[in-house]
This record gives structure tokens, sequence and C-alpha cells, in this order.
């Protein structure tokens, strides 16, 4: 059996790592289970895809659909183009996408359409219910051909019966950008920046925010930012610039003492600096699971979420887009009433392994 597996963007790496070992595992007990890992290119900068890569260790992709930049069509058309030469070549018998960015819709309809080849889903059924997020549209897509769904939560599994899938298309496995949270807590790596800025153990603020509603309009941005400076009490407020982000810094010129703008950072130093962070000020959903499962207080700045077992469980509080709400949660978390939360059901760093033993039993692998 020859499965895909489809990972173009920062957040698909972590996810697609515990996988590929899952798969290895099954295929040194003697399973005929082989993999594919196609790389579409949509994070082509070294910071957002081969430094993960290396530090995952994820092996080298079979293939580099070398798709790059461009508008949200440009981008589709050209993942699409390339997965269906591919797929032409030679055909897989299951493609497995994980999350939701581009590459993850393109290649589910370039399978469909290609001989009707099954696709996975892994993170399937989530949902924020906004529109105005290329996310949402990714996700909704993906799921209305999806032949297989695994699942993070109850809270997606219901989305799922809700727009009709049948039960015994959905598999309620848990989180596998967890399960690499777990193997890589011991590897997290302290940064430079940690001595630079003569950070201390809960002394700082790391912040991240690439939302195109809240970066897109320079003054709403410089609003956030401004509140957030006020409201952090003076303590170093980290902020690893994502590229939206850093050319719309250019233009708002904001300068404080405490706020400390650098480069994106690798997968392990970033975690490190999340885990013995003060709090998490972020519009970003998959930080969220992380601060969580850290134990890390969480702020986002959205109005809505896909992932609300962070917030209902979690340490997470969904803050919504007004520079208004920030202050007040600053004074919460300075009073040390910011809820301890606990860790959602699954989430135990064996989720890849669930996901395999799934695949093996459904294509009758044993």
């Amino acid at each position: 059996m020859l499965i895909d597996i489809i990972a173009g963007a920062r957040p698909n790496f972590i996810k697609i790592a515990p996988i590929i070992e899952a798969i290895e595992t099954q295929q040194k007990d003697g399973v005929n289970i082989h993999y594919r890992l196609v790389h579409t290119g949509q994070h082509y900068d070294k910071k957002m895809s081969g430094d993960f890569f290396d530090q995952l260790n994820i092996p080298a992709p079979h293939h580099n659909l070398e798709a790059g930049s461009g508008t949200q069509a440009e981008q589709t058309g050209k993942i699409m183009m390339g997965y269906e030469r591919l797929l032409m070549e030679k055909p897989c018998d299951l493609c497995i996408v994980v999350g939701d960015v581009t590459s993850t819709m393109a290649c589910s309809i370039a399978a469909k359409k290609m001989n009707n080849i099954k696709v996975a889903h892994v993170e399937g059924g989530i949902r924020s219910g906004d529109w105005t997020m290329p996310e949402e549209i990714n996700r909704i897509v993906t799921d209305a051909i999806t032949d297989y769904f695994f699942t993070t939560s109850e809270v997606a599994n219901n989305n799922l019966r809700n727009a009709g899938v049948k039960n015994d298309k959905i598999f309620f496995v848990g989180n596998t950008m967890i399960d690499t949270l777990y193997k890589q807590m011991p590897r997290l790596q302290k940064p430079d920046k940690w001595d630079k800025y003569e950070l201390k153990d809960k002394g700082y603020i790391i912040m991240t925010l690439h939302r195109p509603a809240n970066v897109d309009n320079k003054e709403k941005l410089k609003e956030l930012i401004t509140e957030i400076i006020n409201s952090s009490k003076g303590l170093p407020l980290i902020f690893p610039v994502h590229p939206r982000t850093a050319k719309m810094l250019e233009t708002i010129g904001i300068d404080a003492g405490n706020l400390h703008v650098i480069e994106p950072l690798g997968y392990l130093e970033f975690n490190y600096l999340v885990k013995n962070a003060k709090a998490v000020i972020t519009d970003s959903g998959g930080i969220t699971e992380e601060a969580t499962v850290m134990g890390v207080p969480c702020m986002t700045l959205r109005d809505s979420t896909e992932r609300p077992e962070t917030c209902t469980i979690g340490t997470n509080e969904l803050l919504g887009t007004d520079p208004k709400s920030i202050p007040p949660a600053f004074d919460q978390l300075f009073s040390g009433k910011w809820k301890k939360g606990s860790i959602p059901e699954l989430w135990d760093g064996k989720t890849a392994q669930r996901i395999v033993k799934h695949i093996v039993e459904l294509f009758g692998l044993n």
C-alpha cells in the first residue's frame, strides 16, 4: 500500500512527523505499508520550512512541487497541477492531508479527481465559523470530499455529524501536533535571544500575529501592539515576526524598549520560549494547543476559534480583535487569576499510532 503524505506549510510539518514515525514502525513489524512524502513548496523560506525538517527529524521529501508564492488561486492551481502530474506518473492508494492550509485543500481535490483516490483528513471537522478566513474555506472544501476523518475533539466529531458524515468515517484519535510536542519537549533549545534580552523564567511574554484581520490594516496593528506594550508592565515582549507582519511593521514605526522584534524561530527554540513564558498572546490556532498542553496562559486575538477545547478545557481565552480587550486580560494575568486549564482527551502523544492502526485495519493490512 502506498500512502501520500502532504505537507506544505509550517503547521503541516509538525503534524506529519509522528505519522511518518508510526508508519515506519508498522513497516518494521512487517506490514506492507509505504509512504511518499510530498512537499508542495507552499512555504519555501528555510525558517518556515527547512529548519522544521531538520529539527523534527523528518526525512527529505520524495517530491517537492515547488509551488512557491502567489495569490490564493495561483497557489492552489500550482499545487493541484504539480500533484496531478505526480499522481499520473504513479498513483497512491491513500492521500493523507493535514490541517487547513492551501496545500490541504488543493491536494485533496487533485486526489479525488484522479481516479477517486481515497483521502484521509487529519484534523478533520474543526470549524471557526468565520468564512473570511481562507483556512475555513480549506476545511469545508476538504471535508466535503474526504473519505476518512481523523479528529482532535468531540466538537469536531459533532461538526462532521451535523454536516451529514456517517460515524463509520469518523475516527476520534487526538492531536498529532501534541505527539510532536511531547516527543520534542526534552530537546527544546534555549535561543540566543534568551541571553541577549536577559530573559527569565516566567518573566517575559511571547507574541505572534499574522491573521489578515490583525495585520493588514496598519492602524489596527499599531493599536493592538500599543495596547500590548502599555499592558505588559515593562516585561520583555518577544515577537517572532511572520513575513506578512514584518512588511506592515516597517510602516507603523512603533518603538518601545521592551518590544523585541525578531526573525521566525525554529520549532525547538520557539517552544522553549512558549514553555517558559509568563503568557502567550497570539492569533495562531496551533500555538493555543501547545500553550494548553504546557499550561501557559494564552490570549487569542480573534473573534472565533476552530479549537474551542483550548478555551473550554485549556489555558486559552478568546479576546476578540478589539484592542480594548487587551488591558483587562493582562490585569487578570498579573493578578494571578488566570485559569489553570487541563489537557483535552486523547492529547496524550499517541495520536499518530492510532491513526496508522486505523489505516492498517481499514485497508486490511493486518
